[in-house]
């Protein structure tokens, strides 16, 4: 009998879900922006849109094995608390799964976004045919999830994985998550290149930034950056090579401290393509131990948008025991 997931991504902005089936095939999607009002009307609006969802891909009952959720972190995936999530409002020691299944009466399986699209690629994308990986996602922020001999690496109270907040600079600047300075989230990150972009105008830069950005400073986002790098702007390509040597700093750390055999980078700023990979490359290998370095591919990933519901999937199907690979 087929199997099916109600994937649920859950973001700061938005929430995506999705109805997939155990081949990864996405069936039927729903998308509602993320209130920030507290706990509440988010599980309401993740509740609608899960029976939406439901209606629209017309799968039998018997056929849904559960609902999977990708979540911000961090988290305890197994008793599917998140303990905090900077980005919603109101969010510490949610109890997200109990929560979710005394409204939806179906099995609710938790697991941080940015782990759970590290499985997706490992099933579904850019992971295919290797054991030991590592997933960095850049976009708002940086998020990460690890996977060694083909298994999630959860640690022991499910927070392994968080490599946007490891310490690459002691000094810079300080991190959204409140507890550091100078993490590769506050570096390397959307949020961050659009902080430079704005510094850079503050101190009276020329720039085309500005004018891509519609003439409003705090409305500057790292695609305007991106934009205006692209179109040689000499501001713009030194911000985006400042954060992309940061992100080569960080992908060396994770080479030698964990040697895997690919290193799969995806997220908004990762569309911004050689731009951000070229120097990505060249800076972790400079930096990595030979081997560790040579012997890692550094890739984009494949799953694009579709990364956060094939991966969520992937979690709630593998804890169902279904074999993915």
């Amino acid at each position: 009998m087929p199997r099916h997931v109600v994937a649920v991504d859950l973001g700061g902005t938005k929430i995506l879900t999705a109805v997939v089936s155990d081949r990864g095939e996405i069936l039927a999607q729903r998308r509602a922006e993320t209130p920030q009002t507290g706990v509440d009307p988010v599980l309401e609006v993740i509740t609608a849109t899960v029976l939406a969802a439901l209606h629209d891909a017309r799968v039998p009952a018997g056929e849904i094995v559960g609902v999977g959720v990708g979540a911000p972190g961090p988290l305890n995936p197994d008793s599917g608390i998140v303990f905090e999530a900077p980005n919603l409002s109101g969010w510490r020691d949610v109890p997200l799964k109990d929560s979710l299944e005394a409204r939806l009466s179906l099995p609710v399986f938790v697991e941080h976004d940015a782990t759970a699209a590290a499985l997706g690629e490992w099933w579904r994308g850019a992971g295919r045919g290797v054991s030991d990986l590592i997933y960095l996602t850049v976009g708002t922020g940086i998020g990460g999830g690890i996977i060694i001999d083909d298994q999630v690496v959860h640690g022991v109270t499910g927070t392994a994985g968080e490599v946007g907040h490891m310490t690459i600079d002691v000094d810079g600047p300080p991190c959204p998550c409140g507890r550091s300075t100078g993490c590769l989230e506050a570096l390397a990150s959307g949020r961050a290149i659009a902080r430079m972009a704005r510094e850079a105008i503050s101190a009276g830069k020329r720039t085309q930034i500005l004018a891509i950005a519609g003439g409003d400073a705090e409305s500057v986002e790292a695609e305007h950056v991106e934009q205006a790098a692209r179109a040689g702007d000499p501001v713009a390509r030194e911000i985006f090579s400042r954060a992309a040597t940061y992100l080569g700093v960080g992908v060396a750390n994770l080479l030698n401290l964990l040697n895997p055999a690919r290193v799969i980078i995806g997220g908004g700023v990762s569309k911004a393509g050689d731009l951000l990979f070229d120097p990505v490359r060249r800076i972790a290998r400079q930096r990595a131990f030979e081997r560790p370095g040579r012997d890692a591919e550094i890739v984009p990933a494949a799953l694009g948008d579709d990364s956060g519901p094939v991966g969520v999937a992937a979690v709630a199907l593998q804890r169902t025991g279904v074999k993915l690979r």
